[in-house]
């Protein structure tokens, strides 16, 4: 499993919502990152080239899109069955 999981994500976002779900059915615990908070956005979008939330990063590997395109990439990055 991963050192670090960290969410970038947007108030309202269903994605966002459905991604802390699944982690929250996991157990697997993560950092939560506000785009909306200044500044946030543009150092994401500088630091990972993506601005769009949610966003997550599971040690160098960083992925974009929706749950359920981030979900099956995130089981195997992660090791889990569910």
């Amino acid at each position: 499993m991963p050192k670090t999981v960290t969410l970038y994500t947007s108030p309202g976002c269903p994605d966002c919502a459905a991604l802390k779900a699944w982690f929250a059915q996991l157990g697997i615990a993560y950092a939560e990152h506000d785009l909306s908070a200044p500044g946030v956005a543009d150092k994401v979008k500088a630091e990972l080239g993506v601005r769009v939330a949610p966003i997550t990063v599971c040690d160098a590997q960083v992925l974009y899109g929706t749950a359920r395109e981030q979900i099956p990439r995130l089981r195997k990055i992660l090791g889990v069955d569910r």
